[in-house]
This record gives structure tokens, C-alpha cells and sequence, in this order.
């Protein structure tokens, strides 16, 4: 007896001959795990480096913490005993509102320098991407120039143009433009003149930096994007606002970070130029502050760690910036 044909609705549709069949799906075989030597390898090949990094950074790290709760000075020098005093040093360098006053000359130095570094070098940057070859390398080697300057002998340089008898600005400020009150004016000696002066010389040092990076990220945006702006009209500053300026931002996050930490514990500049004569006590930034504690060995070890802590927070927001445009 014949089987009833099947209903319209559950038959099979006629298969089209033109129509290849899909292929039917592999299995995906299970991952099959490294065995243990080859992935330990990588992290073997890493101990040359690691261990020189370990010895030359982490056991001076070490031993300023283990100072800073001891009473190390010249006596421990030559043997006595260091007696541990816990938090003491700590709550009297952080009861001290000098201190206070240090923390917060150099927060306010490093990011108005951090700031001005990163303005002045993108500025630059984006100057070398518009200019012909020939003041484009101009422009790269007197940046060069400026960056490969020993820092006493850019120093130097810098002190004679603000010298207040000899200095080419005064006579600038007093002959050509007629300002009679910066004849014979010292820079040095006035604490907000002091940080002008010390603010030109850091920033001066270190744009080149900024420059040849954020220059070297402008170099990778895609022409073609920037043609295809260009043909929908938008300007130079839409072009670089909204195309280049999220593509190099990696790279902007990066040199800021780098800015950040270099301009926080900024020392030779400072200190040179209290040596020329700037009044020392008003001039202190947290450098040359733990440089002025250098007799008392456990206080300096507890103002270098109050100042590592204050960079590990200004850096926090820099790092947490950089990985989340990695996530995206």
C-alpha cells in the first residue's frame, strides 16, 4: 500500500540546480594546550633584561622606603645603629606647611610646563607638515640643536641672555621697546620672574620632543582620508580637529605622560639657577627640596617617597586615558 503524499506546507522545495549547496560546517578542533616549558619560554627570555632593571631600580627604591622609617643620618654613616621611628618622619614633613607650599610650586610648575610643551610642540608639528623641505629641515635641525645641548651648557646660554647688566632681554625690554624698568633687572631674584626664566629654559628642552613625535604620528594619517575631507569641505582646522587629532591621540597621551613625570622632577634647571643667585627657600620645588634634605637621609627618603606618590596620581589619570583608547 502506497505511503499518502506528505501536505504542501511539510514537502521539501524543489532544489534549484544553479544554487551550490552550502558547505557543511567543520568541527573546530579543541585547542591543544602548550606544554608547559614552551610557555614559560617567552618569560625566560626576559630575565636578562629584567634582572639589571630589578637590582638597578628596585633595590634603591627599596632601601629609600626602608630609610624613611628609620633616624638615618651622618652617625649611621660611620656605624650607630639606625633606630626605627615608624611614621614620624612622615607626619613631620607633612605637618610642615612649607612642605605643603612645595607640593603644590611644583604640581602647578609641572603642569603649566607639561602644558606649554605639548601646546607648543604640536604647533610645531603640524607647522613641519605645511612647510616646504627646506625650512622643514631647518626647523628639524635647530630643534635638534636644542635638544642635544648639554643641560649646563644650555644653562649657561640662558643665563647670560637674562644676565641683569650683560642680558641681551633687558636691553631688548629697556632700549628698543622703551620699558625703562627692566634696565639692570634681575630675573633671578624675584620668585615669579624666577619660574618665568626656569619655564622658558624646561620648555625650551623639551619641545624638540614633542615635536618629532607628534611630527612622526601626522606622517601615518591616511591621505586618502584627508583628501576625501578636503573634497567635502571641511577646513584645515575641521581636518585636523576632527581626523588627525583622534588618530594621533595615542600618540599625544603618551608624550603628555612622558611631559608629566619629566616636568615633576625637574631638578637641574632649578638648581642651577638658585646657585646664580634666586633666594633658595622661596625657589624650592620638590627636587631640589629632597636635594636640600640630603644630610638627613631618612627625611629625604620620606619626601622621595611622598614624591613618587604624587606622580603615580598625576600619571594615574594619563594611564587610565591610554588604556581605555585601547579598549575601544
Amino acid at each position: 500500500m502506497a505511503a499518502p503524499p506528505l501536505p504542501p506546507e511539510t514537502a521539501a522545495p524543489p532544489r534549484d540546480p544553479l544554487v551550490a549547496e552550502p558547505a557543511p560546517a567543520r568541527p573546530v578542533p579543541p585547542r591543544r594546550r602548550l606544554p608547559w616549558r614552551a610557555r614559560l619560554g617567552p618569560y625566560v627570555l626576559l630575565v636578562p633584561a629584567l634582572v639589571p632593571v630589578a637590582v638597578g631600580l628596585g633595590y634603591p627604591l627599596v632601601r629609600q622606603f626602608v630609610l624613611s622609617f628609620q633616624e638615618y643620618g651622618l652617625a649611621q654613616q660611620f656605624g650607630r645603629p639606625a633606630e626605627w621611628v615608624g611614621l614620624r618622619n612622615y607626619t613631620d614633613l607633612l605637618s610642615d606647611p612649607y612642605v605643603w607650599g612645595v607640593i603644590g610650586r611644583s604640581i602647578a610648575f609641572c603642569l603649566v610646563n607639561a602644558g606649554l610643551t605639548m601646546a607648543i610642540g604640536v604647533a610645531l608639528a603640524v607647522l613641519m607638515t605645511r612647510v616646504g623641505r627646506a625650512a622643514r629641515v631647518t626647523l628639524q635641525v635647530g630643534l635638534l640643536l636644542a635638544w642635544g645641548t648639554p643641560v649646563l651648557a644650555t644653562l649657561t646660554v640662558w643665563q647670560w641672555l637674562f644676565d641683569s647688566q650683560y642680558g641681551v632681554v633687558n636691553w631688548l625690554l629697556s632700549d628698543p621697546l622703551g620699558a625703562e624698568g627692566f634696565r639692570g633687572h634681575s630675573w633671578t631674584i624675584e620668585p615669579a620672574s624666577f619660574y618665568l626664566v626656569a619655564t622658558v629654559i624646561v620648555v625650551w628642552m623639551s619641545v624638540p620632543f614633542v615635536v618629532f613625535i607628534t611630527y612622526a604620528a601626522l606622517l601615518q594619517v591616511p591621505d586618502e582620508c584627508v583628501e576625501a575631507a578636503q573634497l567635502d569641505g571641511a577646513s584645515a582646522w575641521q581636518r585636523f580637529r576632527h581626523l588627525s587629532l583622534p588618530l594621533i591621540k595615542p600618540v599625544l597621551l603618551i608624550a603628555g605622560l612622558l611631559q608629566v613625570i619629566w616636568d615633576l622632577r625637574v631638578f637641574t634647571q632649578i638648581h642651577v639657577l638658585q646657585k646664580a643667585g634666586a633666594p633658595t627657600r622661596e625657589t624650592h620645588l620638590l627636587g631640589t627640596y629632597v636635594y636640600s634634605l640630603s644630610r638627613e637621609f631618612s627625611l629625604a627618603g620620606a619626601m622621595a617617597t611622598v614624591m613618587l606618590v604624587i606622580t603615580l596620581c598625576l600619571t594615574g589619570f594619563y594611564i587610565r586615558r591610554m588604556l581605555r583608547e585601547e579598549d575601544l
